[in-house]
């Protein structure tokens, strides 16, 4: 499995739509986050009527023999809940242990900074054992994993040394299965299908809303698979005779292509997003902007022309987009330049024939 390669783009799908221009908690369009790859729990899908989705499949084909091997990881990122408690009585110290009384708010300002409620984020990776294609056909039982609950405080001082607020940073517990299972579809070639399911239990109430939800829900789901001794078949470009097995593999809410240097064929990368057989990051780009609607200049000059009060906001929201900010206000015009257009793939004109 070419890992290498593969994190750069996974990457970008895993923080595609973490927070959009103009990147501030106040803005229209950050008011719905995490719109690719959600999987809900299934309870609150079907109140829903399937309107949102608990479960994601990849199917493809793998030209291999009895020897190989295949690799599946499941990442996704889950979402943590982040108040802002203001304490009802100062104090100077903590004992080990101890929770002080606070009352959640709206938002606090605390040494010329201001705190809000917002929704972060942690990365979760799911490994599972390197698996015998042909024996795939034989698995009854999917493979499950949990990720229990946690919450932490973070204790916020004023210019005195006091402590006069909390920050609360709280997950649920999460819990899925991955089914894998594979079948001889021609000598030589297999279909293999992967299937996620959002397994956590949750009450889907009639007044449920979709933050709550989200709360129990995995966010930009998708497949990394890896190959030994075999190869995946592009299903985008499949050879001519098996064109129809690849037409026939049904991937819900995922996309499939290869990923690496043209022409490998051993990592395939299944994404909530539509990509192309080996994509790639370009190397002008300075880091994550997340909003894939715009090219990185766009975004960069626009970040640029905020206001004083919009770019305070911006870095007090979130840990990333203050280190886009930084990243970006710091930027040399060299590399701002290099990200205004790039000539690529050049060949010579064939002349045309009388």
């Amino acid at each position: 499995m070419n890992l290498e390669v593969v994190d750069q783009i996974a990457k970008a799908v895993l923080y595609e739509g973490y927070m959009l221009y103009p990147y501030r908690p106040s803005s229209v369009k950050n008011q719905q986050r995490w719109n690719f790859g959600v999987l809900c729990p299934q309870s609150y899908s079907d109140a829903l009527r399937g309107s949102e989705a608990w479960t994601m499949q990849t199917e493809c084909l793998v030209d291999g023999s009895s020897m190989t091997g295949l690799e599946v990881r499941v990442r996704f990122l889950q979402l943590v809940s982040r108040t802002v408690g203001k304490l009802t009585m100062p104090l100077s110290e903590l004992l080990p242990g101890e929770v002080p009384e606070f009352r959640l708010v709206d938002k606090l300002a605390v040494n010329d900074r201001v705190y809000q409620p917002w929704q972060e984020a942690i990365e979760r990776e799911v490994i599972l054992p390197v698996y015998n294609v042909e024996a795939l056909g034989y698995r009854l039982v999917p493979d499950a994993f949990v990720f229990p609950p946690e919450k932490q405080f973070e204790y916020l001082r004023d210019g005195g040394g006091q402590i006069v607020a909390v920050i609360v940073r709280e997950r649920r517990s999460l819990s899925g299965a991955v089914e894998i299972v594979g079948e001889r579809v021609a000598d030589g070639l297999f279909k293999v299908s992967v299937r996620i399911r959002n397994t956590t239990a949750f009450v889907a109430a009639k007044d449920a809303s979709r933050d709550d939800a989200l709360l129990s829900s995995m966010a930009s789901t998708h497949t990394v698979l890896g190959v030994q001794d075999g190869r995946f078949v592009s299903l985008l470009a499949p050879p001519e005779p098996i064109g129809e097995l690849a037409a026939s593999c049904q991937n819900v809410g995922t996309w499939p292509v290869l990923v690496g240097e043209k022409g490998q064929c051993d990592t395939l990368l299944s994404s909530p997003i539509i990509l192309y057989d080996y994509p790639q990051i370009a190397p002008e780009s300075a880091g994550d902007l997340f909003d894939g609607t715009e090219i990185d200049e766009i975004l960069s000059l626009r970040i640029l022309t905020l206001t004083d009060d919009e770019k305070r906001e911006m870095s007090q929201s979130d840990e990333r987009a203050r280190a886009m900010l930084e990243r970006t206000e710091t930027m040399p015009v060299e590399q701002l330049m290099k990200l205004h257009g790039v000539l690529r793939g050049l060949r010579p004109l064939k002349e045309e024939t009388p």
